[in-house]
């Protein structure tokens, strides 16, 4: 069974594969191996790890133990954590001089995966990590949203959605990776063309406390006003470059389309009973959530 097969239904279908492509020894065999020669993995989404939920975790090794080991790729100097370096760190954080593990043998590419996959299905990321971390794996091996989607067994546009965070001002990202706004918030926020203007409302929700719901009023608000001169001097030529009147219902539709899709649209007449809907998308990702929205 090839790597991509088994694959895309979360951790258990990639752990359930380890007894086929173990090292020595064995997969189902678990050792005690020294701390000491265990690295971190440098493919790891994570990069913040909260401290109260580390002194947590060390707190249940010293009472419990460890209820399950931890999985590790050996390597020249030793080995590398592929799943459990949280419990790894508290390990050490308790003093522990050995830890349980099972030994697989993963490429990088199924020890990103793993990585991912853990940290999203057990301890979510905050909405950066994720968007780092979907963004890092695509530029890597060259797969597009849907088959890394695919991988991790979930909907593409919430792949998309996230990757489409880091098309955010640097404070506005760190105001999310931080917790003080919302993803919700940071998703309104990609409605609006100016980056200037995101930070601004970035700014107004923390000092405010708008509501994702209001922000996204605002932001409808905006985009239509931001089209509202472009939209009637494109009140539709014909065919034959005659301009057609574009009566009070059609503009009105105009706008109610402008603030269901959070952007510009246009009316253009071609006859009485003709005409086209055209719809206006800033970059690739943009077209990507408005095809999203009409295929809902």
């Amino acid at each position: 069974m090839n790597e991509k097969k088994r694959l895309g239904k979360g951790l258990e279908a990639l752990l359930g594969a380890v007894e086929k492509h173990a090292a020595e020894p064995p997969a189902s065999a678990i050792l005690q191996v020294p701390i000491e020669q265990i690295e971190t993995n440098p493919l790891q989404p994570r990069r913040d790890f909260d401290l109260q939920e580390l002194q947590a975790l060390k707190h249940s090794l010293e009472t419990h133990g460890l209820l399950q080991p931890i999985l590790v790729r050996p390597t020249g100097r030793g080995y590398q954590v592929v799943v459990g370096e949280r419990r790894l760190r508290a390990a050490r954080e308790a003093g522990w001089k050995e830890i349980p593990v099972r030994i697989v043998d993963f490429n990088d590419q199924l020890v990103f995966e793993a990585a991912l996959i853990e940290n999203l299905h057990r301890s979510d990321l905050n909405p950066i990590e994720k968007a780092q971390g979907f963004a890092e794996y695509c530029r890597r091996y060259g797969v597009t949203h849907e088959e890394l989607a695919r991988r991790l067994g979930m909907d593409r546009s919430t792949v998309t959605n996230f990757i489409r965070l880091l098309d955010l001002p640097a404070a506005v990202q760190e105001a999310l990776r931080t917790g003080q706004i919302s993803y919700g918030h940071a998703r309104a926020l990609l409605g609006l063309s100016s980056s200037q203007r995101q930070e601004e409302l970035c700014r107004q929700i923390i000092t405010n406390g708008l509501s994702v719901r209001a922000v996204e009023h605002l932001v409808r608000q905006e985009a239509g006003a931001q089209v509202s001169a472009s939209s009637a001097d494109s009140a539709a030529d014909d065919t034959n470059g005659t301009a057609l009147f574009k009566t009070p219902h059609v503009q009105a539709i105009e706008s109610e389309l402008r603030q269901r899709l959070a952007t510009r649209v246009d009316i253009r007449l071609r006859g009485r009973e003709k005409g086209q809907i055209v719809l206006h998308f800033q970059n690739n990702d943009d077209f990507e959530r408005l095809l999203e929205l009409l295929r809902r």
